[in-house]
């Protein structure tokens, strides 16, 4: 099963180019930790890990600037992100408020 996962994954990444690809509000990409996971800790983490990203890298999230100034996202789940792990495009675009449509090359 270990090995299904990751081959999907790989397919994936040969299939579809990373232009057409959804962008992720995370710093790693959703498929690359749910790679990194599978191969590193086996299936189960891999596949927990891609339900937590799939509940959480969608539409809903905030991005806001703390008192202290740093850029964070709250996820659907109220997960507060800090800046290290916050994909690069949104600290830069740094536009806050609610991520609609993260899905769009920005």
């Amino acid at each position: 099963m270990k090995n299904l996962l990751i081959l999907l994954i790989k397919m994936y990444w040969l299939v579809i180019p990373p232009a057409k690809r959804r962008k992720c509000i995370f710093k790693t990409s959703c498929s690359k930790h749910v790679y990194e996971k599978t191969i590193n800790e086996g299936f189960i983490s891999g596949l927990k890990a891609f339900k937590y990203r799939f509940k959480n890298c969608r539409s809903g999230a905030y991005i806001l600037e703390n008192p202290s100034g740093k850029i964070q996202v709250i996820l659907p789940n109220q997960q507060i992100l800090n800046e290290t792990e916050i994909s690069e495009r949104l600290i830069i675009n740094n536009n806050h408020g609610k991520i609609y449509n993260h899905s769009k090359s920005q």
